[in-house]
């Protein structure tokens, strides 16, 4: 099936030639959907990697929230609808699987860097998070990240510690300003009495 680039603005559109597949148009429809889908995209050459070593490295990232998906890049383009970023379009040849994460990027990244130190075939080509494309070593950087729940909860820590130092600062000056009515209390019923 040929497919030809009409230029259209300044970046080509990628059209069919002629009347597509249906399962080729259904094969764009699901990578469309899989993209909407998405909070990141990470691209990987897989080349060098069994079927078996695939499946183990598809159940590590569907742990993560991440699905991988072996994905020709025609199909990737046209299902982009000529949006790809120019930073982007380099890193679409060769034998591409896309890593689709709609959890916790920086878990998904972990996944795979863990998949890759341990088989040493499969290498990272580009992160795609949101329409931003950054480096293999980004998805490194990324993983060195905490999970996304142990972020939240320092970022709530680091909130409620100036809080809490208020809380009791305000309470030792109420306090102190109780204790100093009680000895002028006190120190008047000792005078009264006396």
């Amino acid at each position: 099936m040929a497919i030809t680039e009409q230029a259209t603005h300044a970046r080509p559109v990628r059209q069919w030639e002629r009347t597509p597949r249906p399962e080729k148009v259904a094969q764009v429809n699901q990578i469309r959907a899989w993209i909407r889908e998405t909070k990141a995209q990470i691209l990987v050459d897989y080349r060098g990697l069994s079927v078996r070593e695939i499946t183990d490295l598809r159940k590590q990232l569907r742990q993560s929230g991440a699905e991988l998906r072996v994905v020709k890049n025609t199909l990737y383009r046209i299902a982009r609808e000529g949006n790809i970023p120019d930073t982007l379009e380099p890193h679409l040849h060769g034998m591409t699987a896309i890593a689709f994460v709609k959890g916790d990027e920086a878990a998904a990244a972990k996944a795979l860097t863990d998949y890759i130190k341990q088989a040493r075939k499969v290498e990272v080509k580009a992160l795609l998070l949101g329409e931003k494309v950054y480096p293999a070593e980004m998805v490194d950087t990324l993983a060195k990240l905490p999970p996304r729940e142990v972020m939240l909860a320092q970022f709530l820590g680091a909130l409620q510690s100036p809080i809490t130092g208020l809380v009791g600062t305000l309470s030792e000056i109420i306090g102190q300003f109780v204790r100093t009515l009680q000895a002028v209390a006190d120190k008047k019923a000792e005078t009264q009495s006396s």
